[in-house]
């Protein structure tokens, strides 16, 4: 069976540095960081009181009354994410054939608030169930594909995916492979996440997770920085149009590459912890570029999963180096979460966008923030550190990583 290539056509994005794909890229290349106290709750007896959140957000702007009390802010974002990329591939236009587009979505954690305020509101009462019919399939971490597809009349095969950190990367690597076998002409995916609340912020404290640099949050997170001290929340969604190469120039579609690569593998090795040695991260790149076999010497840049973590930011290091070898010292390497905090599920959908644009712009976003030499990283490598930098991008890597141990990788080309 000769499988089919698979072409980006469309994007979309909400995030802490924007509301559209344009404004967060531009803030992306000028190194501009999306940190700020928490507006959406009182976090003042909270450790960690700021994160990345999504600036001056009003859903009256998106949707009806009605609607807004039918989605959750999960569900918001990938909505607003996924029609700026349908719009942007134009593949809500006459002709096409609904019945071959599909949606797979991306959330770790999916309608958080909604379960926090349904189960407070119970908690809060005399034990009568007092639950909104909308509590369930606002809450559930696979109703945002649902919704798209309803919107639209897409009824090609259609669900969510959960592997924490790495859930809109294997969406991401889903469609493709799904294009690919010919399951279907094209797919809306990505993912959105929407965590910054009491239990989301209180539970990853509880972990240790989150940095606690609340007199300095623009500065906070700081990936491969000696001083780094756990990872900025960030909220919001990103959205891409795959679709099969020659349906794509059949109908005149705008391409902006190739995605010729996804890669998954577990790290079987803790809870929470990656491998110290990256053996899970070094198989799914691996297992990423083999797919066309793209010889690592190709790849021009990573974006990495990159927290800011202790341990996280040591081990992916490793890894790219057992990869890359020589040629690790010739990449350019950059952590994005620096600007947008961890947008959690939704990371690697906005992050594959950046590798997406640095391939059509000609430009790798830094990674800002760095301000003292780890001695266990390898500081030859370049992490772009505080400026981004042109270098002509064909070939671009995007990891993440998620708690259970699930790694996803995904490489884009220039055509």
């Amino acid at each position: 069976m000769e499988l089919k290539r698979v072409v980006v056509t469309g994007l979309g994005a909400i995030t802490p540095l924007g509301k559209t794909v344009e404004e967060t890229w531009t803030n992306l290349v000028n190194g501009v960081s999306g940190a700020a106290p928490i507006t959406q709750f009182d976090a003042s007896k909270f450790k960690t009181q700021f994160a990345c959140e999504v600036k001056n957000y009003d859903p009256k702007e998106y949707f009806d009354r009605k609607e807004v009390r039918k989605l959750d802010l999960y569900a918001q974002y990938a909505m607003i994410a996924a029609d700026q990329a349908i719009a942007d591939a134009k593949l809500d236009a006459e002709g096409i054939d609904t019945n071959e587009v599909g949606v797979i979505w991306g959330a770790g954690i999916g309608g958080l608030k909604t379960f926090l305020d349904e189960v407070s509101g119970f908690a809060k009462g005399d034990g009568t169930p007092r639950l909104s019919p909308f509590f369930i399939p606002k809450m559930i971490a696979d109703i945002a594909p649902g919704h798209i597809s309803m919107k639209y009349g897409f009824r090609g095969p259609n669900f969510g995916t959960v592997s924490a950190c790495a859930s809109s990367t294997n969406a991401i690597g889903d469609a493709y492979n799904l294009i690919r076998l010919g399951k279907a002409k094209a797919f809306v995916t990505g993912g959105s996440e929407a965590a910054i609340n009491e239990a989301g912020v209180g539970g990853f404290n509880a972990m240790q997770a989150l940095s606690t640099r609340n007199d300095d949050p623009k500065t906070a997170s700081r990936p491969f920085d000696k001083e780094r001290d756990g990872f900025v929340m960030g909220e919001g969604g990103a959205s891409i149009i795959l679709e099969e190469y020659e349906h794509a120039v059949a109908r005149g579609a705008n391409i902006y590459c190739e995605i010729v690569g996804a890669g998954m593998t577990a790290d079987a090795h803790h809870l929470t912890a990656p491998h110290p040695e990256g053996l899970g991260a070094k198989r799914v790149m691996e297992n990423a570029l083999k797919d066309n076999n793209i010889d690592p010497t190709e790849v021009d840049y990573i974006n990495v999963h990159g927290t800011s973590t202790p341990l996280g930011d040591i081990a992916e290091t490793k890894a790219i180096k057992e990869v890359f070898g020589e040629h690790a010292f010739k990449l350019n390497i950059s952590s994005t979460k620096s600007m947008t905090g961890h947008l959690l599920g939704a990371a690697g959908a906005v992050e594959s966008m950046a590798c997406i644009l640095a391939i059509k712009n000609g430009i790798v976003p830094p990674t800002i923030n760095h301000f003292v030499d780890d001695p266990e990283i390898d500081n030859a490598l370049n992490f772009t550190f505080d400026k981004a930098q042109e270098r002509t991008v064909k070939v671009a890597l995007s990891n993440t990583f998620g708690f259970g141990g699930h790694n996803a990788s995904v490489v884009f080309k220039a055509l």
